[in-house]
């Protein structure tokens, strides 16, 4: 199976796909999924090979936190990074405590994803 640096969960396709491409062009392989369920079957058959998750806080089918409980269910150890348009600071609390690594509103620094990246790639256990 080829490894995946990031993986984009957004229902917004043009922003998806905007960030994908740009992901692509710092060198960094790249998944995406629009939607929370199609995101956590991918994610079941694919989380051994996931850097990183970025994640939307308000997907059309299943609300971020149940994405995130979902995700960590089935591999706790992959870092999410909620995107968020429209999240609050109880929003960020709740998904901290569920276990996201950060709490971005959009659109994000693709500068401080990379670097991100690159501290967690630094210091996984690969």
């Amino acid at each position: 199976m080829q490894h995946i640096d990031i993986l984009i969960i957004d229902d917004e396709i043009k922003f998806a796909d905007m960030l994908a491409k740009r992901i692509e062009l710092r060198g960094c392989s790249k998944a995406v999924c629009y939607d929370g369920r199609s995101a956590l079957d991918w994610v079941s058959s694919h989380a051994g090979q996931i850097s990183l998750i970025l994640l939307d806080l308000r997907l059309p089918d299943l609300y971020g936190t149940e994405v995130l409980i979902g995700i960590k269910k089935i591999n706790p150890a992959i870092p999410v990074i909620i995107l968020t348009g429209h999240g609050t600071e109880n929003d960020r609390k709740e998904c901290e405590r569920l276990g996201a690594y950060r709490f971005i509103h959009k659109p994000p620094n693709i500068n401080e994803l990379m670097t991100i990246l690159e501290h967690i790639r630094e210091t996984s256990a690969c």
